[in-house]
């Protein structure tokens, strides 16, 4: 038998978490159907040391207007990221400490990384928001990997390795698999690549006290139907009359449906009525990036006390961005960071061992010998989650969002499209998930 609600929504991360809310509030019944066993998508609840930890998403920025609201409205406050004293940099073999925003490079990679961020800002902010396909020089920008556009505009080789490792810690991929266009769009989306990858004003400002998941469940909690967990998607059939939805738990009958998933996920969906051929094409073109996220507990935050912020990068090491991620209390010393990108399709296949043992060897390097005494460590692997195939963000590689992108928010009859990747500011974080619910629910209270 089947179930019935005006609107359908596939998938409780944040997007149609936020949407089911803002269809709620408009007076519409709404069912969420969540393949996990739980809310929250690429938001994810841990605990390490007797800590809580989110093992997916967890940062705010101060431009991320829509994620501050929600979490203020929902009663969940922020407190602010670590970030006193020397970060690290381990460059060609060797370690550097500085202050600051810039690393120690030499003067000539220093000068020309000046004149390429300033670059990408001025080309970022020729895309139209809404249509950046239709910008004077996307064709040209799209013809072109990143990796090419670097090999070609940029000389030094630490002005070279600062944009391969900004690359692989925004994107979780390597710059030779997007195109140039794309990461501009990013950019453009995320206020630039000082907000993308700073700390003070900038994307990783701030954490949230209890979890940035908390907010995911906070919103789950507040629907008038409970989510069904356990529920994934296998098929959809639209028809003049509204959508049936065919899922682990029950088929469901609706006038319209929110399909809140990442690309590469929709694409796993059977549609009855085949989707139109540009949308199919987009899906199939839309690749998870790649990350495992980890986290590692000491006894105390030594580095703290050595004058560290426990911020580090590398242009070798594969787990090469770090952040301190110790509680308030200091009760224990946390770091947080992430292997990234081709060196992922490595450390997954190596196991959970073999990864402890490279992570504590470079957390060694960058912070010396006390860091090989670990408590506790635990990493999250997300190409090997089934339900989200990677993270942070899907990506496109060249000529995909000239030929493909502008579908990329349009309904096909009764089915409409949210997700992060949907957005058209924050793209690929929580607050651009937010915004996409929010378009979405819009657009089918306007439809007659």
């Amino acid at each position: 038998m089947e179930r019935k609600a005006d609107v359908v929504i596939v998938g409780a991360g944040l997007a149609g978490l936020k949407a089911a809310t803002e269809l709620e509030a408009k007076g519409r019944s709404v069912v969420v159907l969540e393949a996990r066993d739980r809310v929250g998508g690429r938001m994810k609840p841990g605990e390490i040391a007797g800590e809580v930890i989110d093992r997916g998403g967890q940062w705010v920025g101060p431009t991320q207007k829509l994620l501050l609201a929600e979490a203020a409205k929902l009663g969940v406050e922020t407190y602010a990221q670590y970030d006193k004293g020397e970060q690290v940099l381990w460059y060609q073999g060797t370690r550097r400490a500085y202050k600051g925003d810039i690393p120690k490079l030499p003067l000539l990679s220093l000068l020309e990384l000046d004149r390429v961020v300033k670059r990408w800002d001025r080309e970022m902010v020729t895309l139209p928001a809404e249509a950046p396909w239709t910008a004077p020089q996307a064709e040209d920008w799209d013809s072109q990997t990143l990796e090419t556009w670097i090999k070609r505009n940029i000389r030094t080789s630490g002005a070279r390795t600062f944009a391969r490792i900004v690359t692989r810690a925004v994107f979780c991929a390597e710059p030779a698999q997007m195109s140039y266009l794309f990461f501009l769009e990013y950019l453009r989306s995320g206020h630039g690549v000082e907000d993308l990858i700073g700390v003070k004003d900038g994307a990783q400002e701030a954490k949230f006290k209890g979890g940035a998941h908390s907010i995911a469940r906070r919103l789950a909690e507040s629907l008038k139907t409970p989510v069904v967990l356990d529920a994934p998607v296998r098929a959809i059939r639209q028809d003049d009359e509204g959508v049936t939805i065919r899922s682990d738990k029950g088929d469901y009958r609706a006038a319209h449906v929110v399909i809140a998933v990442p690309p590469v996920l929709a694409a796993r969906i059977h549609y009855d009525v085949a989707l139109p051929a540009k949308r199919d094409g987009l899906f199939q073109r839309m690749p998870m990036g790649s990350v495992i996220k980890v986290h590692v507990a000491y006894k105390e935050p030594f580095w703290r006390r050595a004058g560290l912020s426990g911020q580090a990068a590398s242009d070798h090491h594969a787990f090469n961005v770090v952040f301190d991620q110790t509680p308030e209390d200091e009760r224990v010393g946390i770091l947080v960071g992430f292997i990234d990108g081709d060196h992922v399709v490595e450390m997954s296949a190596r196991g959970d061992n073999a990864r402890r043992q490279s992570v504590i060897s470079a957390l060694t390097d960058y912070f010396g010998p006390k860091a090989a005494e670990p408590i506790d460590y635990v990493d999250q692997d997300w190409t090997a989650e089934e339900w989200s195939r990677g993270c942070y963000v899907a990506h496109m590689a060249p000529g995909v969002m000239t030929r493909y992108g502008d579908v990329i928010r349009e309904p096909v009859g009764r089915l409409h499209w949210a997700g992060t990747e949907t957005a058209t500011d924050w793209m690929g974080y929580m607050d651009g998930a937010l915004q996409s619910g929010i378009r979405a629910a819009k657009e089918i209270a306007e439809r007659k």
